[in-house]
């Protein structure tokens, strides 16, 4: 019996939810499904140039696991170009998050900051430099037990990931 996919934290949605090449109509197309996790690993490792190991970090996935997601969204991506096929950007295990938490260690302060605002300097409230990440599984660092038993990522798998279903959509452009 195969394990269960992990779920995925995924920060950014595309913009668009379907490429397709010029001129040719999207209903004679063969289309490719994208997953929000394969485009969140594009994402991560060829735009924001991160390094596995940080790019699986920020998606809660091992670094094996990060690194066979990238490869079936390039090999994807390729194929879509040779090809000339649609890509279509859908579905997948996945937990959007919409922000980072960060504590301060001076006063106990917790506050979010956006994602792609970058590292804050110092807490709001007490202007102390000594903060650090507040990562979901409740403290600061990676505290996800990997290797002890505990299953990968935690708590992850209690009820707080969501799949993410496929939206009708309608060639011209509009939703169902």
């Amino acid at each position: 019996m195969a394990r269960p996919i992990c779920c995925r934290r995924v920060a950014c949605e595309p913009a668009s939810s379907y490429f397709k090449p010029r001129g040719i109509p999207l209903s004679s197309l063969e289309t490719l499904a994208l997953t929000l996790d394969e485009f969140e690993a594009i994402r991560l490792a060829d735009l924001e140039g991160l390094y596995q190991e940080q790019a699986a970090e920020e998606m809660n996935v091992s670094r094996q696991t990060f690194g066979r997601i990238v490869e079936s969204a390039h090999k994807k991506i390729a194929e879509a170009l040779i090809d000339g096929k649609a890509l279509e950007i859908k579905g997948g295990e996945i937990k959007m998050v919409t922000q980072r938490e960060f504590g301060c260690n001076g006063c106990g302060h917790r506050w979010g900051v956006p994602h792609g605002t970058g590292r804050p300097a110092a807490c709001p409230q007490c202007q102390s430099t000594n903060i650090h990440r507040v990562h979901e599984e409740g403290g600061p660092g990676r505290s996800r037990n990997w290797g002890r038993g505990a299953g990968r990522g935690g708590a992850m798998h209690h009820g707080r990931c969501w799949r993410r279903q496929a939206q009708s959509v309608d060639p011209k452009g509009g939703t169902q």
